[in-house]
């Protein structure tokens, strides 16, 4: 069980009101709205449950999951799987995204635990976020698979909540959602569990094409 000062500091992790900037971001569901492509909350949930399971979202999973062992221990692997998924990025808003709410992150950790300085150090600049998440959630022990899931469903609401406000939905229905997806988020979070590196794949064109038109489009509330 979770030790309840280790809940609280994941809770601040995983809230709205942290300030690192993710409602700002669609992630491409702004584009997928105005094409038609995602115009409801069937469609909706079907996209969010795809990524879950085929999405890039799962290797920011995997290297958060990474990152989280490696943050005490061995500084040149937290450093490479910072690296690694720097490159991962299929386009430069998602790439740029990553970076920014690192760097809000790692910012605040600064002012907030001065003591994470070396290892935030020794993760190189810039820091994504999912790996700044690790070093946060590993020095309030919060336990990997616990992070992970907070992760995911930090990840799953702040796309729920853009939804609701591009299609638009109502609220009780972005909430009927969020209980819809948290089976496939458990599941999710059990299969990078069990994942090697051997194993690391996606499938992601239909997102990086949505990310790359959303430059494009003619009006946008989002900045991805």
């Amino acid at each position: 069980m979770i030790q309840t000062q280790a809940l609280l500091q994941l809770l601040q992790l995983t809230s709205p009101a942290l300030p690192v900037g993710a409602y700002s971001y669609s992630e491409g569901l702004e584009t997928l709205v105005q094409s038609d492509a995602v115009s409801d909350l069937p469609s909706l949930e079907h996209w969010l449950t795809q990524e879950l399971r085929y999405g890039t979202i799962r290797l920011e999973a995997i290297a958060l999951l990474k990152a989280h062992e490696a943050a005490t221990v061995d500084h040149e692997t937290l450093s490479y799987w910072n690296d690694w998924l720097s490159a991962l990025r299929e386009t430069e808003e998602m790439r740029e995204q990553s970076w920014q709410m690192g760097r809000s992150l790692t910012r605040l950790l600064l002012q907030l635990q001065s003591e994470l300085q070396p290892i935030i150090l020794a993760c190189g600049e810039p820091c994504n976020f999912a790996i700044a998440f690790a070093i946060a959630a590993q020095h309030w022990q919060i336990d990997p698979r616990t992070a992970v899931l907070g992760y995911l469903h930090s990840w799953v609401a702040n796309l729920v909540n853009a939804g609701v406000r591009l299609i638009p939905l109502g609220q009780t229905q972005g909430q009927h959602l969020l209980l819809n997806l948290y089976p496939q988020v458990e599941k999710t979070v059990d299969a990078i569990l069990q994942q090697t590196e051997d194993e690391l794949w996606n499938c992601n064109w239909g997102f990086a094409i949505a990310s790359m038109n959303h430059e494009i489009l003619y009006s946008r509330l989002f900045r991805s």
